[in-house]
């Protein structure tokens, strides 16, 4: 075990990064233009670096195994983006916003890394505003915002429930303006199965044309991973079916440290799981609850009746509803953070409280808000003593303006009208706050590999507050990497192109060809998808939203056997060299069986509660999570061995100078 140099600069910490740019070396614009950078992921993280970084001259190649980069799951994302730029005068400040994301992650994230986060976070918003991206305004014409989980103030910038895709597009159209330049040269439709290492630095990577079958050889002089994070360890997610975790599992298995795989997020605020015919999960934004109402009932025998049709939401008496978040938590209400949200839905869920046919599910009620806003509506268009029915339909419309596309989303999977009927939410997994170790500079353990947005693990702790990944990802590609990546490309600008006809590019395409060829020529019995929902139950039921001693040694073992019978029993049909959605589930999902037990040692080794992390052994009388700072302030690096279950642990200390540690109180 060794002790991780973050490389974080000296000095107080609103001057560290304006510092650390003004002692970087940097790249002549002259010389920009002979090095070559390989991006490998399209959303916000991998789009703004590749578009910034061919702005400023470097040659850059994209990689997405989608057919478009607009098709990344950054796209999902719906409620919002922070930025401290205090429009509502609410008391909001780059410092409260630093704060507030250190004790949302539960104090385990690295104190220099979240006030850059939040520094640069202004830029962000004026940068999109730039490229077009349609941010809801008020009256008066500044961007409006609303308030998210774990926060007293509102701080979040949003397109509708359709902020993601809209920060996306203007991503995309920034990475459009440099190809149509030359400056990019995009390869869709092509997956990152390998790293290569020259002389101990990252120096290229092996991907798959995913229409031929091809391997093909790209170098570069750095390598940038920014392909997500790897919640579909669990099968069902919020995740698009395609996301992984095999380029940044390929990097870690290449010398990359793996940190805190345990530290995961289940989001409170998803359609309830209906039946095992389910790939994935639906996410209803967290904006959803600034105006709805979480409750169940306060009688067992209703949660019952409704559970079998007998009783409808509607007709259960205000003083019969039990809003569960309101009264545990009266300071922030239905706004506490996700962590502690879906604890708790959990916990009446498990009482026997739930509302639906499985009993896993509560109400996310907008009745309230829609008389609200509808007396406010009459009041402003001057309508004398509005009937009832008159007062529902403008709040409905104040509702539908705020939320239309998300309530007509819920309605079309669920048949049922949120407007007229309370919506029914469940936790789910949704994004992850592990992933690749970076410094201070978002570089990995290798020299010349660098990770950007989800897939490093930088800034979230323990646990993410809603609306900050797409500030993180956008940091991170506009703001942050082009800096750091020019302080490690500067000593390469004699180097020239790096060549591909080398033994470390043959040593890695024969390395993934026999990957290959071992799963087609395997002949097993059961399909890839088989082994995907295996390895998702022992996930959720061992190491899901809670896990104790005996459960993770138990998913341990389990994934260990399962892995080996993956390896005996898979069916891959079709050919190597040809379109095979199969063959490229097949790849992803052994790099899932692998993950998962690091994963489980991960958080068997962290005796104690934090965030997303929840021992059953480690909990105060409330049922709130217990923080051993003593022995556990630290974070958990895993350096590869060729055995995910015999991974040697690194350790990164975690100090705060600038903030009072103390027990997360949201009460």
């Amino acid at each position: 075990m060794s002790i991780l140099n973050s490389k974080v600069p000296q000095g107080p910490l609103s001057e560290k990064w304006t510092k650390h740019k003004n002692d970087i070396d940097l790249v002549n614009p002259a010389n920009k233009r002979n090095i070559d950078v390989i991006v490998v992921g399209t959303g916000l993280a991998g789009g703004s670096a590749a578009a910034t970084l061919a702005e400023l001259g470097y040659n850059v190649k994209t990689f997405c195994y989608q057919d478009s980069p607009r098709r990344a799951h950054s796209i999902a994302a719906q409620g919002g983006i922070n930025a401290a730029k205090n429009y509502q005068g609410d008391g909001d400040s780059t410092y409260r916003l630093f704060y507030d994301t250190i004790k949302g992650g539960d104090y385990r994230s690295r104190e220099a890394n979240v006030y850059r986060l939040a520094e640069v976070s202004a830029n962000i918003i004026d940068q999109c505003v730039a490229q077009g991206v349609p941010f809801a305004r008020e009256y008066g014409g500044l961007l409006d915002n609303r308030s998210f989980g774990g926060v007293l103030v509102s701080r979040t910038f949003y397109a509708k429930g359709q902020t993601g895709q809209q920060l996306l597009l203007g991503a995309y159209s920034a990475m459009n303006r440099q190809i149509n330049r030359g400056k990019i040269k995009p390869y869709n439709r092509h997956e990152m199965l390998d790293l290569v290492i020259v002389d101990g630095k990252a120096r290229g990577i092996i991907a798959r044309d995913m229409v031929t079958g091809e391997l093909e050889r790209h170098s570069a002089h750095a390598v940038v991973i920014a392909s997500g994070g790897y919640g579909n360890v669990f099968y069902l997610s919020t995740n698009a079916m395609g996301s992984n975790v095999t380029a940044s599992w390929k990097i870690h298995k290449r010398g990359a440290y793996f940190a805190n795989p345990c530290y995961t997020q289940i989001h409170p605020t998803c359609i309830p799981v209906s039946g095992d015919h389910q790939s994935k999960l639906t996410l209803m934004s967290e904006s959803l609850r600034n105006d709805g109402r979480i409750w169940v009932p306060k009688k067992k025998e209703d949660a019952i009746a409704i559970q079998q049709g007998k009783l409808k939401p509607v007709d259960l008496a205000e003083e019969d509803r039990d809003y569960y978040l309101e009264r545990r938590y009266p300071s922030f209400g239905n706004l506490v953070p996700r962590d502690v949200a879906s604890r708790a839905a959990k916990e009446r869920c498990d009482a026997g409280f739930g509302v639906n046919k499985t009993g896993e599910a509560v109400f996310l009620d907008f009745a309230s808000a829609i008389m609200r806003y509808g007396r406010e509506a009459a009041a402003v268009d001057h309508i004398e003593n509005p009937s009832e029915e008159k007062i529902r339909e403008l709040g409905e419309k104040v509702i539908e303006a705020k939320y239309g596309n998300l309530f007509q989303m819920y309605e079309k999977i669920v048949d049922e009208n949120p407007y007229k009927t309370p919506m029914m939410i469940y936790p789910a997994v949704h994004y992850t706050m592990g992933g690749v170790w970076v410094d201070y500079n978002l570089e990995t353990t290798i020299p010349g590999c660098f990770c950007a947005g989800e897939a490093n693990f930088s800034d979230h702790g323990a646990n993410r507050l809603g609306a900050s990944a797409l500030m993180q990802g956008l940091a991170d590609g506009y703001f942050v990497l082009p800096y750091t990546i020019g302080d490690y490309l500067a000593d390469d600008i004699r180097t020239g192109p790096i060549p591909v006809n080398t033994p470390e590019f043959d040593e890695a395409e024969n390395n993934i060809r026999l990957q290959l060829e071992k799963l087609i020529k395997n002949k097993g019995t059961r399909s890839v998808d088989y082994f995907h929902k295996r390895l998702g139950k022992i996930m959720w039921n061992n190491v899901g939203m809670s896990r104790n001693e005996q459960g993770l040694k138990e998913a341990i073992s389990s994934i260990r056997e399962l892995r080996d019978e993956f390896w005996r029993d898979v069916l891959v049909p079709g050919d190597a060299n040809e379109v095979n959605p199969e063959l490229e589930k097949a790849m992803r999902v052994a790099d899932f069986l692998e993950l998962g037990e690091l994963f489980a040692v991960d958080a068997l080794h962290r005796k104690e509660s934090c965030g997303g992390h929840f021992r059953e052994e480690y909990q105060t009388e409330e049922g709130e999570a217990m923080r051993d700072d003593e022995n556990f302030m630290y974070v958990a690096a895993w350096e590869y061995t060729g055995d995910p279950g015999k991974a040697i642990l690194h350790k990164e200390n975690l100090e705060y100078d600038n903030i009072e540690v103390k027990t997360r109180s949201y009460k």
